[in-house]
């Protein structure tokens, strides 16, 4: 994610609550959420899930956001969290690489990857 509101993406606290309110719009279940800020700037954290994990990390030197959702099965829809980041970073631009993962009989991973400018913002 390009173009991130730089204040939003170096607060941990607040990428903690995003995390938090990520994992509710998918409706999985939230097993613990931390994150740390680096010096001088930058934060990871990550959500631990009953179904996985969401990860971010943050470059708020350069308004850069990275963000994996890894969910197990096909119950939950990813794109529900990632659109709560998205819109909670105020990204200007986007990309999304989905990896359909689990298919270790025959090792084939399909992807579907989209660049996405944010006409909202």
């Amino acid at each position: 994610m390009w173009g991130c509101c730089k204040d939003v993406i170096d607060d941990a606290d607040g990428i903690q609550e995003i995390l938090t309110k990520a994992t509710e719009s998918m409706k999985a279940t939230l097993v613990n959420v931390v994150c740390h800020r680096f010096s001088p700037y930058g934060v990871t954290g990550v959500a631990i899930l009953a179904e996985s994990h969401i990860s971010i990390h943050t470059w708020p030197e350069y308004g850069y956001a990275a963000a994996d959702i890894f969910i197990c099965g096909n119950t939950i829809d990813p794109q529900n969290a990632a659109s709560h980041i998205i819109q909670a970073f105020q990204a200007k631009e986007i990309s999304i690489l989905e990896l359909k993962r689990g298919n270790f009989l025959t090792k084939k991973i399909q992807a579907n990857i989209s660049t996405e400018t944010n006409q909202e913002l």
